[in-house]
This record gives structure tokens, C-alpha cells and sequence, in this order.
């Protein structure tokens, strides 16, 4: 008797079958996963989308005609190049409906991932370039930990730095120029140090 095949699960359903405290995402053909984000990470994202005000949010009001959506399962090729960034916007007249199920299949106009120390270099060195690749035309990189904002715009397949703004800059950034942003508002306040 021939043993049974034993099929491999594809690199989807591995990512799936991950426990729900775990958020994974396809990139460049590699599972990458990581632990649930810390405290200020969950905050400045909330704080973040609160200012923008999406649908969702009751907050500012925000720019209008833009989805904001929280850590959405980015399908840049269904179930094989998937991400999943901190916040991502789309404008509404390109996205008019939200997807049925859990796969957004349409490119955002913008994504921003918050960094730490666990993702930092992953969202710089694997994801930025493959949200250039898929012509994303916006995309923020925010820091907690050292109270940053770093704003990029894609120009010609490249990423051009649009601005650089930190602790509590008021700031007007592409593609929400239309929104006058407090950055003091998305940080946590830093505990007292004791001597």
C-alpha cells in the first residue's frame, strides 16, 4: 500500500491557521509574522485615524471622501502577496465600496505603519518597496518611540520624502493637506523617570 501524499498548506492558509494574537502577511513569497502591536503603537494608530476622521471614526471629520481603515488584509495578489499596514486610505471614488469579505483588493492611495523595534526594518526595507511596487502613491512612517512622522510620496516608481516632522509639529501632510494634524495628540504621555 502506497502511503497517503501528505500536501503541503499553501503559504495563505499557513497564514490562516495563525493564532489570533498573531498578525502575518506574504511578502515577496515569505510568511512574516509578528506579535500584536505594544500600548503606544495601538495608540498613536487610533489617534492617528481619529484625526483623519474615516467613516468609521467620529472624531475631527478629517478630510472626507476617504476610507481609513485599521490594519485591513491588503490582497495585492489575491491570497499570494499580502499585506497588512497599521492604517491604510483609500479615496473613495477609486474604493466606493467596502469589500465583502476580508481581502481589500484594490490599492490604497495611502498606508502608514507605525515602527518599532520588532518591525522596523521589515517595513522599511521589504514593504515600502513593495508598496512602490504596486504604486501606492502615499505613505507615512510613524515612530512612537521617537515621536516622528516621516511622509512619503511615489514619484516615477521611487519613494521622494514629502516631510519630516516630530514631537508636537502641527503639520499639514499629503494626501490629507486639507487636515491640520497635532502630532503632540498621537503620542502617549512618557511616564516620569524615578531617581
Amino acid at each position: 500500500m502506497e502511503p497517503a501524499l501528505q500536501l503541503q498548506p499553501t503559504l495563505y492558509e499557513s497564514l490562516e491557521a495563525l493564532p489570533e494574537r498573531v498578525t502575518g502577511e506574504i511578502l515577496n513569497g515569505q510568511l512574516h509574522t509578528q506579535p500584536r502591536p505594544s500600548g503606544a503603537h495601538v495608540g498613536a494608530s487610533s489617534a492617528l485615524g481619529i484625526e483623519l476622521g474615516g467613516p468609521f471614526h467620529r472624531g475631527r471629520g478629517g478630510p472626507g471622501g476617504w476610507w481609513i481603515i485599521d490594519e485591513p488584509e491588503i490582497h495585492f495578489v489575491r491570497n499570494i502577496e499580502v499585506a497588512v499596514p497599521d492604517l491604510a486610505g483609500w479615496r473613495r471614488e477609486r474604493m466606493p465600496y467596502l469589500p465583502e469579505d476580508h481581502r481589500f483588493e484594490v490599492v490604497p492611495d495611502w498606508i502608514c505603519e507605525l515602527l518599532s523595534p520588532s518591525t522596523a526594518s521589515k517595513d522599511r526595507e521589504i514593504k515600502m518597496p513593495l508598496y512602490a511596487h504596486y504604486e501606492v502613491q502615499y505613505a507615512w512612517l510613524i515612530d512612537p518611540a521617537k515621536r516622528t512622522l516621516e511622509a512619503y510620496r511615489l514619484d516615477a516608481g521611487a519613494w521622494i520624502e514629502v516631510g519630516r516632522f516630530a514631537d508636537a509639529d502641527q503639520v499639514a501632510v499629503p494626501p490629507f493637506e486639507a487636515v491640520s494634524l497635532d502630532l503632540g495628540a498621537f503620542w502617549p504621555p512618557q511616564r516620569p523617570v524615578l531617581v
